[in-house]
Parts: C-alpha cells; structure tokens; sequence
C-alpha cells in the first residue's frame, strides 16, 4: 500500500501560510508538481501514492480530475497572493504519478492551461511529464507539445523480459523505441528512467539495459538503484523467499557500469543518479527541489514547499476531491523548518550535484573532514582547492557516508 503521510503540525483550512514563507522569494523559482495518482496495474516494488481502478472504490473518478486538480491551481494562487508572496511566473512544471498519461492528454493540458492561466510561464520553461511507453500515441504527444509540454520521461526501468515482469510492468521492450521515436517527432526532448538491482538481474541483463536505452539516443538518463519498501508485493516475495534479496555490492557493481557506460555516450552525471547530454538537459524541475526554491505540489498526497514551510495534501483522492469541493484547502499537515534542519536538508542534497557544495558554508567539523575525504579520494582534490565539495565515481558510491562525515551530529 502508498506510504503513509509524515508527521507535522495541522495545516489551516484556508492553507495560509506563515509570514517567513514570503522572506525572499522574489530571489527564489517557483515550479509546479501535479500528481496524477492512477495506474493501471501497481507494480510490485512501488510504494508512490497511486491507485488502481479497483483499489479507489466509489466516489473517487478518473473522468473528474483534471478539474479537481485544476481548482486546487487556483486555490494555490489565492493562498500564496493571500500570505504575501510575490507574483511569480512558473520556471518548472512536472506532471509525475502513477502514470499521468493513463489520463487523457486533453485533461493534462488542461491543469497546464489552468496553471499558466494563473500564474504565466517563463519563456523556455520546462515542462515534463512521466509516461509509460504503453500509455501514449502519436496523437496523445502531439497534443501535450501543443499544450505546452517541453519533455518526457518514459519509465522504461529495464530492456530485459523477465526483470519488466518481477516489476509488474506492463510493456514490451519492442515498444520503447517506437515511443521514443513519436515523442522527437512530436518535438519533445526525452529522458528514460531505468531501475537496477532487481531480483534475479544479472550484471549482463542491466549491460544489456543500458546499452539499448542508449542506443535510442536519449537527451537524458536517470538510473535508480531498486530500493525494497516495507508493504509492497516485492518485499513480500522476498520475505517468502520466491526472489532472492537485495545485493549492496551488486547495486556498486551497476552504478559503475552504469556511469561507464552513460559517459561513454555523451552524457554527463549532474545528480548522483542523473545523467544528461548537455547541461541544459538535465531535469530543471528536479535541481529546484536539489538546491530548495519554491513549488506547489497539486493532487492527492502531494508535497509542496515554499520559503522553508512544508506541506502535504491529504492521500486519498476521494478525500482530495471532498476537501476542494468544499472550498477547504486539501493540506493535512504541514512543518515550518528551523534554520539547523534546512542547512542540513541543503548539505544532503546539493552534495550529491555535480555542481558540488560550498565548503564554506560548512561548519568548522565539516570543513575538518574534508583532508579525510580526500585522502579516501571519495571527494575531488581539485575541487576541494577551489572551495568545492564534488563527490568522485567512488564519493557518489558512498554519498550517504559523505553526508554524515560533513554534518555535526
């Protein structure tokens, strides 16, 4: 079953947010994120907040909820021009799930359309969309891309035939490159997602994954090591015993070949995880998150920040649907982080860019462990004399380790 909702501090029915959430942010970007939480089949090792048909029950319809999404876009306005935040036109969109292209491309241009309606969109803002390679057309691409839509990222997660099914996917290996072909001839740049360290995936398997992945010539790759959750139908299986376990140095093994393999091509790592072929293809949306600028996160379960306050919408979408209908903001709780808890968040996430993180913006104990770090060539030398923390093939192995290192207790 979906995750369940942190802990926090209940969130006002109006949504109105604290004063501190205004200090600067004409300084910051401000980007939307739209949960579309329909799929057509869970997969097994997936614990997002998505349902299938069967799962929702009554009073929670597919057909309806662009609209319910759509009003939670003008709700958003209203609450943010309410608590005294500046008018800011959006630098980032993206429509991730579920499988947002389960819904008609009509319906996501609409939330797209609502969105810009309210708060207008940069020139060259990105927009993105997740997709299952089953779950589009040449015509549902055309639409988005006259809609707005600048990129999609296709779940693809492996090449080989029995790891798609240990993960419940649906599709054929056969149908990404035909998706990958409609999605440049409707003019949007492409990004696949590939997952590795599944149960019973050979070294040669996740070889042969990558090397057909880049031979479709993606603009840009993010690869994710499996991560087993507690209450999904794989950590079931594993627990009986019908697949084997996940393997740490298997996981390195793959990283490894993975960036070797992804260099070799032409694209360059600027997250731990995510490759691109030039810098202006890594995923935008994703660095706002990185680096701690502004988004509203629209649907069911979604999570939202702005100027360090944090909130999360209730899960269910019938529930969701019920709260905006009543004219009722759909947060369920929310925290307002203190100063040591966001330099911490910061440390942790902008470590693992390539971009690196500011030595000097670490504590006197942080700033003592980077000779260790470097002797242990888990951090670049070269960087490091510039006043950079960049992690190296081994550093980026090791990320966490690093974080704990450069963090006080």
């Amino acid at each position: 079953m979906p995750s369940v909702l942190p802990l926090g501090d209940p969130a006002p029915p109006d949504g109105l947010l604290p004063p501190q959430a205004a200090d600067g942010a004409a300084d910051r970007a401000f980007g939307l994120y739209v949960h579309i939480p329909f799929c057509a089949v869970r997969c097994g090792y997936c614990d997002f907040n998505t349902y299938t048909a069967t799962e929702l029950g009554g009073g929670a319809s597919q057909d309806a909820y662009a609209a319910t999404a759509a009003s939670e876009v003008s709700l958003a306005a209203s609450v943010l021009a309410e608590s005294g935040l500046p008018a800011r036109p959006l630098s980032t969109v993206f429509f991730g799930g579920g499988t947002p292209t389960l819904l008609p491309a009509e319906d996501l241009a609409l939330i797209l359309g609502r969105a810009i309606d309210q708060w207008g969109i940069e020139a060259g803002a990105e927009v993105t969309t997740e997709a299952n390679p089953d779950s589009v057309t040449p015509e549902s691409l055309a639409i988005l891309k006259d809609a707005g839509f600048t990129r999609i990222s296709f779940g693809m997660q492996s090449a080989v035939p029995h790891v798609l099914k240990v993960l419940d996917r649906t599709h054929t290996p056969s149908r990404v490159p035909k998706v990958v072909q409609w999605a440049r001839d409707a003019g949007l740049a492409v990004s696949l997602d590939l997952i590795y360290g599944t149960p019973g995936e050979s070294l040669d398997d996740w070889r042969y994954s990558l090397e057909t992945a880049l031979s479709y010539q993606p603009d840009h790759i993010s690869a994710y090591a499996l991560i087993i959750e507690d209450g999904t139908k794989l950590a079931a299986q594993i627990r009986r015993g019908e697949v084997p376990g996940i393997d740490d140095d298997d996981h390195a093994d793959k990283y490894e070949l993975a960036d070797e393999l992804i260099t070799k091509a032409g694209l360059g790592w600027y997250e731990v995880s995510n490759w691109a072929r030039t810098p202006g293809q890594a995923c935008r949306h994703n660095l706002a998150y990185w680096r701690g600028d502004d988004w509203w996160g629209i649907g069911p379960g979604a999570h939202s920040h702005v100027g360090g306050v944090r909130w999360w919408n209730v899960k269910h979408p019938t529930a969701y649907a019920g709260r905006l209908a009543q004219g009722v903001s759909p947060a369920a709780g929310r925290e307002t982080l203190d100063a040591e808890t966001r330099n911490m968040e910061r440390v942790m996430l902008e470590v693992r860019l390539h971009s690196g993180l500011e030595i000097a913006s670490l504590g006197a104990a942080g700033r003592h462990e980077v000779a260790g770090l470097i002797a242990e060539e888990l951090v670049d030398p070269a960087a490091a004399f510039a006043g950079r923390l960049v992690l190296t093939l081994k550093g980026r192995l090791l990320a966490d380790a690093v974080v704990r290192r450069v963090l006080p207790d």
